[in-house]
């Protein structure tokens, strides 16, 4: 091979004519060119942190000097790179001109074909040139300059446009997915502080809830006790009347015995003797309202067998012995269910203060699994059979408030989604027994 075979594989320039080492200063002029273009590449993606127009300038200005060209313009095909910023841009000289109306005309020919057909980029240029910018082999751009006069724009010279452009193109696409990615992670760490934020106040008023709640429980416990106890002593109140008026109109008639000449002391004795029952029947009753009334707000609250253990001392009179037996493991209830089981229990105690001499009286609390069992029991001379017979008619018809409260008992059980039922109790008077399913619904 000789001295110019080997020139012409690496410049490309094959003569043997006297012009032969011209054309090979002017090859190796492109050469050094492209090599400077491809090192403007490299620099001017290295910007694509910088954000897209730092990029866009980088790529304009690179190409420009390559081709020295007069004016040289950078644009993106409408509906490609959609967040691509700027679309186009046109330098010319040292200005950068994105106000279209500042465009020389032949630029405005060229940023139309590559705004409308980036296809035709390759098409003859008229005046200037143009290549395109491809991304995944689908046009969505080009460039076009035109080049000083007597520059001469080779086929290497339109590759080296080509590169440009396709780098562009590409590092435009990843500058919108990085930006895209960043304003996602700022974004996403916005809505992660503000979820913390919001766990943070729901936590707080989650917080506050449970303390509303538990007062409000506590309320509901007392209020409970205290409508039983103010209850009672409203009853009470009439019953004890009643023992003092006839107390006292026994007393009465023995001092008119006493009076007359034919005074019979064995009758007198008798009478008196059932007047001291009698007082003595309505101090036990006057106590046990004087406790009712007295013992309310200083109590905190407590679970439902603490609740029934202190109900059953309101009901305490001196000649009745209550009682309370808790089995299993207690559960927590809801506090309108502990209310009604306050209020079912006590109508049952005083049921049996009132309308029996029982000495005894038994409550039984039972946790069982998926149920509660409660039974207020007696030993004293009721009839369940009556009972019952009595609470299908309250329940059927007015009685103007005779035995409301036996009907009251079985819709407060049935509110709860239970049953009642009156039998005989095992220590000889009357049991009222309650099912309640668990668990249960707070109302």
């Amino acid at each position: 091979m000789t001295a110019n075979d080997y020139l012409g594989a690496l410049t490309g320039v094959r003569s043997g004519k006297r012009s032969y080492y011209p054309e090979y200063v002017r090859t190796a002029e492109r050469l050094e060119r492209a090599v400077d273009a491809l090192d403007r590449i490299s620099r001017a993606l290295v910007r694509t942190g910088e954000g897209p127009r730092a990029l866009v300038e980088a790529v304009v200005r690179a190409a420009a000097d390559h081709v020295q060209a007069d004016w040289l313009l950078f644009a993106v095909a409408d509906g490609a790179l959609r967040a691509a910023r700027p679309r186009f841009l046109l330098l010319a000289g040292e200005n950068l001109v994105e106000d279209e109306r500042l465009f020389p005309a032949d630029a405005l020919t060229h940023l139309r074909i590559l705004r409308t057909r980036p296809w035709e980029a390759g098409e003859p240029a008229g005046t200037g040139v143009r290549v395109p910018m491809t991304l995944d082999c689908e046009p969505v751009g080009g460039i076009a300059a035109r080049p000083a006069d007597g520059m001469e724009v080779a086929d290497t010279d339109l590759a080296v446009l080509r590169v440009l452009a396709n780098q562009a193109a590409v590092a435009l696409h990843n500058s919108f997915l990085v930006h895209a990615t960043m304003r996602l992670r700022g974004r996403t760490e916005q809505l992660s502080e503000a979820a913390e934020q919001q766990a943070r106040d729901l936590a707080a008023r989650n917080a506050e809830l449970q303390e509303t709640q538990r007062r409000l429980i506590g309320v509901m416990q007392r209020q409970a006790l205290d409508d039983e106890r103010h209850r009672i002593a409203r009853e009470l109140h009439d019953s004890v009347t009643q023992d003092v008026l006839s107390a006292g109109m026994m007393i009465e008639i023995c001092r008119s015995d006493l009076t007359g000449p034919d005074a019979d002391l064995a009758a007198v004795r008798g009478k008196l003797t059932e007047a001291k029952a009698l007082t003595r029947h309505a101090v036990e009753r006057l106590r046990a309202a004087i406790y009712a009334l007295h013992h309310n707000d200083s109590e905190p609250p407590g679970s439902l067998p603490v609740l029934l253990e202190r109900l059953s001392t309101v009901h305490l009179p001196t000649d009745l012995e209550v009682g309370v037996t808790v089995l299993g493991e207690p559960v927590p209830l809801p506090g309108e269910a502990e209310h009604s089981l306050l209020r079912i229990t006590g109508e049952a105690l005083f049921n049996t203060v009132m309308h029996t001499n029982a000495t005894r009286a038994r409550i039984r609390l039972r946790y069982l699994p998926g149920r509660i069992r409660l039974s207020i029991s007696d030993d004293g001379d009721g009839d369940p059979g009556q009972l019952r017979r009595t609470l299908r008619l309250a329940s059927a018809t007015n009685l103007a408030g005779t035995h409301r409260g036996l009907a009251n008992m079985r819709a407060r059980t049935e509110e709860l989604g239970g049953t009642l039922a009156i039998r005989r109790s095992r220590i000889g008077g009357i049991q009222v027994l309650l099912e309640i399913p668990l668990p249960l619904e707070a109302g």
